[in-house]
């Protein structure tokens, strides 16, 4: 036995099988997993390596600071919208702007409206498919299917056995033509999946739903922000004039037509959260009930900077408050300071980065973007076919976050055990209620924490998310029309856009609870251009390799202790990775402004 003890609490056992998954796929960006597993095909070792350089901070410095989220905005077209907006933020936090309250609202509505489409296209397009199996609904009988539906959403106005039996035509048709698009290359025999054929036809039919229904919701990003995906910003507002008297032609793109439109959206999101959305995860999940692996740092250490203020700036409304929880202690919470050098840190002791001392790590606002690939003297194969990853030395292009030395999780799961633990009613009320759904389901008798604290836990987060994100909407949408009505239709505050305005010297911080989690970019400004720029992505904090005392992030902490029904079929590893949605940053070649290429990174 080769076992490794981790600061953080975990034995790694680096003997037995090596099983290799690469790529991950149905996530964004470039993931690679390797484990070790035992005799009983239990994982015992975890290796989460971000194949790919994106680089965009080094593209900033020199920059005008106004600019920046046009750039880092590009850095996903997934979850677009949610750089943009942390970037306005680090920027009018820099220089002391405070935005109109429509601004705000405007925002807020962008952002949730992100929320909940990136929760629903993550859940029926990427992460279903390892529970569901559409093959199988293929054998379902749509009157047994209906009774189901009806069981699971007696809400749901398409529950006819008639509707399913069309599903199922066309489902056939897909299958009998050998054209298997994102079916295709599935592990459909693997003994891992367990829902009934009218459970599969019943997900296959929300499939084809959420596809059609998630183009509508981004709609809201079109209204308020000119296009999606990268809709636009402004370093003190948004780029939309208001004006509830004027037609399109007159040249206001918000007028009451439009915000009639979004209102119309924003019920479209309501229904399908509560009709289809959550009473699916519950429903498939009571067909797991026995599946309660991939918690890893969720059921200890979890973290997120908090969002959703009801009123601007002030974080005591946010409806999402953040925090930190330690090694699972739910009645303490500790408060989070993003200037302090001593609780956020990145290290790249086992990242593919320099820093002058590896040891040490460093505060965003002094980041170093230096690449630095080279294998470890252990890995197997070559540079450009590698067979496995040596752990003990550099492996993944990611950074490793740590608060205060600690691995943490991010993302809904995290904030929903800390507005749980902080007693937000909402939350309390929802989580309270879809843990009653699932045991009365499921027949069991779960707690909180133990539910929770799985991949399936994390999946279920993720949906009561999409659903209060979809309430909270109508209640921006009510505030926002109010408020314009009372006479304010300012949507940006300019007084600060001359640079001639700035300090010579500045530093800001902005913070977003993105879709996968707590989201950070720090700035630094002198003379009116970017001296230094850091993003901080919810995956860098999940898919971490280790760090220089040896603690493994959280992708590779949910893994542990996992068995797996056949190991050359994965399905419990994608399981458990896709239960974060994983969403590494995309590569880009680093060119200067005058389009020098400063360096160039190939990996294979």
């Amino acid at each position: 036995m080769s076992a490794i003890q981790t600061p953080n609490g975990y034995t790694l056992d680096t003997s037995g099988r090596r099983v290799v998954v690469d790529p991950i796929t149905r996530i964004e960006g470039h993931l690679r997993c390797e484990v070790n597993v035992d005799e009983q095909n239990v994982i015992r070792n975890a290796v989460s390596s971000g194949t790919m350089w994106r680089g965009l901070e080094v593209i900033l410095k020199g920059r005008d600071p106004r600019d920046a989220w046009a750039f880092v905005e590009r850095i996903c077209g997934v979850c677009t919208t949610v750089h943009a907006l942390t970037s306005v933020r680090a920027v009018e936090d820099a220089l002391g702007i405070r935005i109109p309250r429509n601004a705000h609202l405007i925002r807020e509505m962008m952002a949730k409206a992100q929320q909940v489409q990136d929760h629903v296209v993550h859940f029926y397009h990427l992460h279903a498919l390892d529970w569901v199996n559409p093959v199988n609904a293929l054998k379902a009988d749509p009157k047994a299917t209906s009774a189901l539906q009806k069981a699971v959403s007696a809400s749901n106005p398409k529950s006819s056995p008639g509707y399913f039996r069309d599903v199922q035509t066309r489902l056939r048709k897909f299958v009998e033509s050998g054209q298997l698009g994102p079916f295709k290359n599935g592990y459909w025999a693997n003994p891992a999946y367990k829902l009934p054929p009218e459970g599969d036809l019943m997900a296959v039919a929300h499939y084809l739903e959420a596809l059609d229904i998630q183009r509508e919701f981004v709609k809201v990003h079109t209204i308020f922000g000119g296009k999606n995906p990268h809709p636009n910003y402004i370093v003190g507002g948004v780029p939309a004039a208001i004006n509830l008297d004027d037609d399109l032609a007159a040249g206001a793109p918000i007028n009451m037509e439009r915000l009639n439109f979004v209102r119309a959206r924003i019920q479209e999101m309501v229904d399908f959260c509560n009709q289809v959305l959550v009473p699916d995860v519950i429903g498939i999940a009571s067909f797991y009930k026995d599946w309660l692996h991939g918690g890893g740092l969720g059921a200890l250490n979890v973290m997120d900077y908090g969002d959703f203020a009801k009123v601007p700036y002030d974080k005591s409304t946010d409806q999402l408050p953040g925090g930190v929880i330690l090694d699972g202690n739910w009645d303490e919470i500790h408060e989070i300071d993003l200037r302090d050098p001593d609780q956020i840190q990145e290290f790249v002791t086992h990242s593919w980065y320099k820093y002058p001392d590896e040891a040490k790590g460093l505060h965003p606002f002094d980041g170093v973007t230096e690449p630095n690939f080279a294998l470890g003297p252990e890995t197997r194969g070559t540079r450009t076919r590698i067979e496995a990853l040596d752990e003990s030395a550099k492996y993944s292009w990611l950074k490793a976050p740590r608060w205060k030395g600690r691995p943490v999780e991010v993302g809904p799961l995290s904030r929903y055990v800390l507005a749980y633990a902080r007693g937000v009613e909402y939350v309390r009320d929802q989580v309270d209620r879809s843990l009653a759904r699932f045991n009365e389901l499921a027949g069991t008798a779960l707690d909180t924490k133990t539910a929770l604290n799985t991949a399936i836990g994390r999946t279920l987060a993720r949906a009561l998310e999409a659903q209060y994100c979809a309430d909270m909407l109508v209640d921006d949408w009510n505030a926002l029309v109010a408020n314009i009505r009372s006479g304010d239709t300012a949507t940006a505050n300019l007084e600060k856009w001359d640079p001639k305005t700035w300090p010579r010297e500045a530093m800001g911080v902005g913070t977003h609870a993105a879709p996968r989690g707590a989201l950070a970019h720090w700035i630094r400004i002198r003379d009116g251009r970017i001296e230094n720029y850091q993003c901080v992505v919810p995956t860098t904090w999940n898919a971490s390799p280790r760090d220089a005392a040896g603690n493994i992030g959280a992708y590779e902490a949910a893994l542990l202790e996992t068995p797996m029904e056949r190991p050359e079929e994965p399905v419990e590893i994608l399981r458990i990775l896709h239960s974060f949605d994983p969403c590494l940053a995309c590569a880009s070649h680093v060119m200067t402004m005058d389009g020098e290429e400063l360096t160039r990174i190939q990996v294979r």
